[in-house]
């Protein structure tokens, strides 16, 4: 991995001499009052605009006020027309598009691709506050605007849409957000990086189209410069059935040398790392083919380490989408300073009183650490933040708690959360750097935990104690998923954890209980869950306090069967779980599990015309039924449930028998339209009355 230079080592911009703004501006008066003229980066961005860390606009905003540029910010503009986007003038150098923390289509739409009334990053909770694919709507009015000012995409929406991928709203394959969105660089992934050195060579006069050489970035070119060599993709990892390969024992395949009688094959020499680019199949060909996506899919994750991964390129028409390794990841004293710039610590004055709900979640918060090693392929966290973690030092999130404390309005003594993706992977490592930059797993943790990975709590648990030590300090709770499989290896953290940091109910994702669907999901089996259950209950105990595990659940992820969800129901029920809210499960751009939901084939494993099949829950019915088989106890399931037990031969699970998923009755106005009422049988006893109240889930 070649080594980079520090984040805060740039000589600052002239403007650092305008000093700190108590909020980035928002308007032409706040610009005003600050002295400016003009903004040099204009950030657009689909949330509300909060003066915190745990909110992409800001932390990038404050990271390049502290570089001496002037940012401005335009929040949840209405995009009807380019009027909203000249609010703050033209910027000087650039506009930062992002469509918020959250892409814009899991934002606005459920699993069933309904419109949802409410959008948690805006005032209000107020929903339609911004457009469908955000940064494509977004970055062409920005054209619309300033034709000549240069448009850069960033955040998530854009990080997993950075070559084509599979949109499950419309149920096709879509080009890259580049072309579409007319923007001239994609920043992928943690993109501090990139962003600070691509805003000071703007700013020195270099031309947008010139920067080419940034990691962590993805634009248009055409061709292949000089200097680099290209290797197709199907050499990296064979499709079968796709092309067919010449024999390497033939002479045109490398240079043959005659020695005496024999000919001796002599390969062409490897090309250097640093100057080969990957060709993954063309924009076209993904569209056309399943299988080619499930294999460029795979391809791109195994060209995702920092330490090893190649330069990517796929073609869209004429021209090439290239993407650069990803970014390296920040070192401690960098991730801490970032954190630290002076934020306000809560939403713009502009907002007045109302509420907005992703920051009162997250008001009395503080993130410890980034990236997620687990690999879950359902989940973007690791293909937007990468494998390796990057973690905050001790001392720097013990002054952020003392900053919530002594700022935050309406603190009450209790930190809601010390985390991040995962609770319990701080300072968790590969025991060897070089071992870490040469490796290619998709999981650190599937399908066990890598001999090389440190498991050592020890740095989490002082933390913990450390910080609930802290004078105004009443108690810290652990808000972030743990990831049991991890926590099970150190005794001491689930006894910190069960004694001190559990308000009653702590959540994991156990996901599913049966083989089949875990084994696409890369998460380990039911039987971990019980080890660690058995702890935490233990722990409970010995601390005298009655507390429960909560368990999440997905319905409808490829690899499961109607019988898996059975089994998963009946173990809901066998455990008295109730739960709330469930999860099905959504594809989102560049997942591996999307890639399985769209090809059939499984991306954990060389993809090939032949290769393993994957049992995709596919269609409005089969997904409403995984769904309903989460909540067997809702009498609106029932009607399904029994005609389904009925297809599937368990007839024997219907009825009023203490081992029946669902009663024979149904209660009148409940399921589907149709259903008649029929009486339920009155009991000859009393029933039992419960002990406990039944855990109930909230995703």
């Amino acid at each position: 991995m070649d080594a980079a230079k520090p984040l805060f080592s740039y000589r600052p911009h002239w403007a650092k001499r305008f000093g700190t703004a108590p909020f980035l501006p928002m308007s032409r008066a706040e610009m005003d009052a600050l002295g400016w003229d003009a903004c040099d980066v204009i950030l657009v961005t689909g949330d509300a605009y909060i003066d915190h860390p745990s909110f992409g606009m800001a932390l990038v905003g404050r990271l390049l006020e502290a570089q001496g540029f002037r940012v401005g910010i335009i929040a949840q503009p209405d995009w009807q027309s380019a009027e909203a986007f000249k609010a703050l003038g033209r910027p000087t150098l650039y506009f930062g598009v992002t469509a918020g923390n959250m892409d814009s289509m899991v934002n606005r739409y459920t699993s069933e691709r309904k419109i949802r009334s409410d959008d948690a990053y805006t005032p209000g909770g107020e929903g339609n506050k911004r457009p469908d694919r955000a940064v494509l709507v977004y970055s062409q009015r920005c054209r619309e605007a300033y034709p000549e000012v240069p448009v850069v995409l960033g955040g998530i929406e854009a990080s997993l849409r950075r070559i084509a991928h599979y949109d499950y709203w419309s149920d096709t394959v879509r080009r890259s957000a580049l072309p579409d969105s007319k923007a001239d660089i994609l920043l992928f992934g943690n993109a501090e990086r990139a962003l600070v050195e691509l805003t000071h060579r703007l700013a020195k006069g270099e031309k947008i189209s010139d920067i080419t050489d940034l990691r962590g970035t993805a634009f248009m070119r055409r061709g292949i410069p000089d200097g680099w060599a290209e290797l197709d993709s199907t050499s990296v990892d064979v499709p079968g059935g796709v092309l067919i390969h010449a024999s390497p024992y033939a002479e045109p395949a490398g240079c043959a040398k005659e020695t005496g009688q024999a000919v001796v094959f002599q390969p062409p020499p490897r090309p250097d790392r640093q100057h080969t680019v990957v060709r993954l199949p063309s924009y076209e060909q993904v569209k056309a083919d399943p299988l080619l996506y499930a294999h460029a899919s795979r391809v791109l994750h195994l060209e995702s380490n920092p330490g090893n991964a190649r330069a990517l390129v796929q073609a869209h028409g004429a021209r090439d989408v290239w993407v650069n390794p990803p970014p390296v990841p920040l070192e401690t004293e960098e991730l801490d300073r970032v954190y630290e710039l002076p934020y306000a610590r809560r939403p713009h004055p502009a907002y007045g009183e109302a509420k907005i709900p992703a920051w009162e979640m997250i008001r009395f918060s503080v993130a410890i650490m980034r990236g997620c090693f687990g690999g879950c392929t359902f989940c973007s966290i690791t293909e937007h933040e990468g494998r390796i973690i990057q973690s905050r030092s001790e001392a720097s999130v013990l002054r952020e708690v003392e900053e919530v404390r002594d700022k935050t309005p309406g603190f009450t003594g209790v930190i809601s959360d010390l985390g991040g993706p995962t609770a319990n992977m701080y300072r968790l490592k590969c025991k060897d750097p070089k071992i870490e930059s040469a490796c290619r797993r998709l999981s650190c943790v599937y399908p066990d935990i890598c001999v090389n990975m440190g498991t050592d709590h020890g740095p989490l648990v002082s933390l913990y104690r450390k910080a609930r030590a802290l004078r105004g300090v009443k108690k810290v709770l652990i808000g972030s998923g743990v990831r049991y499989d991890l926590a099970v290896r150190s005794k001491e953290y689930v006894r910190e954890l069960a004694a001190h940091h559990v308000g009653g109910y702590l959540k994991i994702a156990p996901e599913h209980t049966e083989g089949g669907p875990l084994s696409k999901m890369m998460k380990p089996g039911i039987d971990t869950y019980y080890r660690f259950k058995e702890l935490f209950d233990a722990y409970s105990r010995e601390a005298k306090k009655e507390q429960y595990l909560i368990p999440y659940f997905i319905g409808g992820h490829p690899g499961t069967t109607d019988e898996d969800m059975l089994n998963l129901a009946l173990w809901l029920k066998a455990n008295d779980f109730r739960p709330d809210q469930v999860q099905t499960f959504l594809p989102t751009p560049m997942a591996l599990a999307t890639a399985m939901y769209h090809s059939h084939r499984n991306p954990l494993k060389r993809v090939t015309r032949k290769g393993e099949e994957v049992p995709v829950p596919f269609g409005a019915r089969q997904r409403k039924l995984h769904k309903a088989f989460l909540r067997y106890h809702d009498p609106e399931n029932w009607p399904l449930l029994r005609e389904t037990l009925k297809r599937m031969g368990r007839a024997d699970l219907i009825g009023n028998a203490k081992k029946c998923l669902v009663p024979a009755w149904q209660p009148a106005g409940a399921g589907r339209e149709g259903d008649k009422e029929t009486r339920r049988p009155r009991p000859t006893a009393p029933a039992p009355r419960r002990q406990k109240p039944a855990p109930r889930g909230r995703r």
